[in-house]
């Protein structure tokens, strides 16, 4: 195994436990409360539970390297809509009232890395794919 994978496993995973984390948080603060929030600022409350679901599930997924590419290509979709509905006004670094979109950028970075880079060792995506080509 190669330094490069090595990395990639180290970004998928590391990047899926970050997103369980957020997903847990939503459902620790209540997914009402969430709701709430989301329509306060002009987004659909039902994608609260969509997020919170794709966040938890998807962070899992990645942890397991189970369709890798297609969870961090809804990461990226996610992560855009987060910056221009929420992020977009505090500018980069934040305002001091909200924080910025830089860290929502490096994890977009990330998630298109894990989206169009070979499948990583150590995951079921490549365990799947050995299985079919025998």
């Amino acid at each position: 195994m190669n330094r490069t994978a090595v990395v990639s496993i180290i970004m998928r995973v590391v990047l899926g436990i970050i997103f369980v984390f957020h997903g847990a948080d939503k459902l620790q603060m209540g997914l009402s409360n969430v709701e709430a929030w989301f329509s306060s600022i002009g987004i659909p409350g039902f994608l609260a539970y969509v997020v919170t679901v794709l966040e938890l599930v998807g962070g899992i997924l990645l942890i397991l390297g189970l369709f890798t590419r297609y969870v961090s290509g809804l990461f990226v979709m996610m992560l855009i809509g987060a910056i221009v509905t929420a992020k977009l006004p505090a500018g980069l670094l934040g305002n001091g009232q909200s924080a910025g979109y830089e860290l929502d950028l490096a994890f977009i970075l990330v998630s298109l890395y894990l989206a169009v880079a070979d499948q990583s060792p150590l995951s079921v995506d490549r365990f799947m794919t050995s299985k079919r080509s025998k």
